[in-house]
């Protein structure tokens, strides 16, 4: 059995259950290039940025001006980018900064949740629709005869609906659980830069003020 027979045979949902499973690859696609972007670059720039910060903050901020492209190059020039604040001024502009990047990774997190929500759903809803449609040609005195061998046959074309259904989920969750671990771990990431970056600014404060 070839895609288009399958399709065919799965019923009137599996249109919608075709444009789900779009919608998620193409989810699924576009946070992936985000995180391999995200993840091939950002050990070094959080590196070069506290290691800048060290020694001269304004080549600090010029790096992570330099980096605006990425989400921790966004996060630590929030608050570098300011005019000698104060301590509680740079933190709040890093916290600020990080719920701002967190909520713009969860991009697409919708569209996931909706599919997996949907396609069993709907997956179902092929199925009953199959057997109704399969059951509704049975007469009573038909049953046990050969006249009720095609029936058999409708009820398991008719589950092939569930079955996809089920296949663009289970693909959908898969997807989201990794995406949901990679936006923890850079809440994390997060954390550590700001604290780190902020741990260096309170002592540099201090030093400038006595």
């Amino acid at each position: 059995m070839n895609i288009v027979e399958l399709f065919q045979k799965g019923g009137v949902t599996m249109l919608p259950l075709l444009l789900l499973s779009i919608l998620a690859l193409s989810a699924i696609i576009e946070r992936s290039w985000f995180w391999f972007n995200v993840l091939n670059k950002e050990k070094e720039t959080v590196n070069r940025i506290l290691d800048a910060s060290r020694k001269d903050w304004q080549m600090a901020g010029e790096i992570a001006r330099q980096a605006y492209d990425q989400p921790i190059g966004r996060f630590l020039y929030a608050a570098l980018r300011l005019e000698k604040p104060d301590p509680e001024s740079f933190r709040l502009a890093l916290e600020s900064a990080a719920d701002e990047e967190i909520v713009s990774m969860r991009r697409g997190d919708k569209i996931l949740e909706a599919v997996i929500a949907l396609a069993p759903l709907l997956g179902l809803l092929g199925t009953v629709i199959g057997l109704i449609t399969s059951l509704r040609s049975i007469r009573i005195g038909d049953i046990g005869t050969a006249s009720t061998a095609g029936v058999t046959t409708g009820i398991g074309e008719a589950l092939i609906s569930t079955a996809t259904g089920l296949v663009v989920a289970v693909f959908s969750v898969a997807f989201y659980r990794i995406f949901q671990a990679l936006v923890f771990n850079q809440a994390k990431i997060f954390r550590r830069a700001g604290n780190e970056l902020e741990l260096l600014y309170r002592q540099n404060w201090q030093d400038s003020n006595r």
